[in-house]
């Protein structure tokens, strides 16, 4: 089996885990879709180690679904971070008219910097060795958040109505004996 085919079919089986997950959750698809969109979403700016925190703040004040949004942060992951990083920082850049740096900044250690700036409150190092970088990510991350938030709920939405449907089908079936 080459490379491509192992990737997609673990694509497709994830895809189908997500899915069943969303399926079994209790809410209106609605409520789902708009939780999973936004965790999803959230993964995309720079709020890293934060995702979670603020999916669940969002989703208690807007009545969204919390589970759905916690598993949508986990599209943010190892394997997607560095791609939504660069892009973000590109992004802002370009929306702020500044110049990209010569090299690209080292996330790894920006970002563990940057937590521990935040968990001890100290500004003047926040906003000199990391603003640099993380306004240009947050810019860049708002559109890009948007437009995921936007695809990701009108898809989900349709995919949860549709099973929502196939399920009271089958339900219908089995009440009236015709799918036996």
């Amino acid at each position: 089996m080459s490379l491509w085919h192992f990737v997609k079919r673990e694509l497709q089986n994830s895809y189908q885990k997500v899915l069943e997950r969303l399926d079994s959750l209790k809410g209106t698809p609605d409520e789902i879709a708009k939780g999973f969109a936004t965790g999803v979403a959230m993964s995309f700016t720079p709020f890293v180690g934060f995702h979670l925190l603020l999916c669940i703040a969002i989703t208690k004040l807007s009545g969204q679904n919390g589970v759905a949004a916690a598993l949508g942060t986990l599209f943010g992951n190892p394997w997607t971070f560095p791609f939504i990083w660069l892009l973000t920082l590109h992004l802002g850049l370009l929306i702020l008219g500044t110049d990209a740096p010569s090299q690209p900044p080292e996330f790894k250690i920006l970002f563990v910097e940057m937590f521990h700036n935040v968990l001890e409150l100290d500004v003047k190092a926040f906003f000199k060795d990391i603003w640099p970088v993380f306004l240009p990510m947050l810019v860049g991350s708002m559109p890009i958040y948007i437009i995921v938030w936007a695809g990701i709920y009108e898809a989900t939405k349709r995919v949860l109505l549709k099973s929502a449907e196939t399920s009271q089908t089958e339900r219908n079936e089995n009440d009236t004996g015709i799918g036996l």
